[in-house]
């Protein structure tokens, strides 16, 4: 079973968020990229949530491999699914198959 499903299983979350919420966190870590620890964005979201519901956004994206947490806890986002295309097609970079 996949980590995503096993986060999606958790019997203590009280409530899972929508789609535009998800949106939201992506929006704004996007715009302070490796900027602010987990708690610091959650303080700078647009829109208020529940903190238990951001951790859940984040949980999501981190195990989606779209952001990442170095070792300071600041969060970065990592997922340019364009940018890997152009490299892929770059021959000079020596690809094994």
């Amino acid at each position: 079973m996949s980590s995503t499903a096993l986060l999606m299983e958790r019997e203590d979350i009280l409530r899972y968020p929508r789609l535009d919420t998800v949106l939201m966190v992506e929006e704004s870590i996007k715009k302070h990229d490796g900027e602010f620890k987990k708690r610091k964005l959650w303080e700078s979201l647009p829109k208020k949530m529940m903190y238990q519901t951001f951790c859940v956004v984040i949980d999501y994206l981190f195990y989606s491999r779209k952001i990442s947490i170095d070792t300071e806890r600041k969060i970065g986002w990592i997922y340019y699914p364009d940018l890997a295309k152009e490299y892929h097609k770059r021959k000079e970079l020596g690809r094994r198959k």
